[in-house]
């Protein structure tokens, strides 16, 4: 197998660097305001599923497309401004493993179910975009995880 014919797909929370408090924060600062109490209990039932599916849970009959939509948003917008503020830390021995691998001459990719916006953020915050050649976000595909749509594409 040539060196060029070896890649490997990353995800990106929880695999490279674990964001789970600015999620809990950003969900709690955005739901606050329309009298939603992210516990963390909460937080962590729908960890990793898309904003279109968790929010007309927690809404229940006050869901609207629009509504989602504002409340998405407004999370999504707090969630880049904490990691642009605060910065974001590999995961132990994830930095180590980028570089080998890229030294080696692996393609390397993302594939997250994270919004687009995020995405370049946190690779921006980890300063890794020269280690990958690509990244697959919630935006490039149909279905988001646990649907294989996103490591397909």
């Amino acid at each position: 197998m040539a060196s060029g014919d070896r890649a490997v797909l990353w995800d990106l929370d929880g695999t490279l660097a674990d964001s789970t408090a600015f999620h809990l924060r950003s969900w709690q600062a955005a739901m606050g305001p329309v009298g939603i109490d992210v516990t963390e209990a909460r937080f962590l039932e729908t960890f990793g599923q898309r904003n279109e599916a968790i929010l007309p849970q927690w809404l229940g009959a006050r869901s609207t497309p629009r509504l989602v939509a504002e409340l998405a948003d407004a999370k999504e917008s707090l969630y880049r401004a904490f990691v642009a503020e605060a910065g974001l830390a590999p995961l132990p021995g994830a930095l180590e493993w980028l570089r080998r691998l890229h030294a080696a001459g692996w393609r390397q990719a993302i594939a997250s179910s994270a919004p687009r916006r995020n995405v370049d953020v946190m690779i921006e915050a980890l300063d890794i975009a020269g280690l990958i050649e690509a990244s697959v976000a919630a935006e490039d595909v149909r279905h988001g995880k646990p649907a294989p749509d996103v490591f397909l594409a």
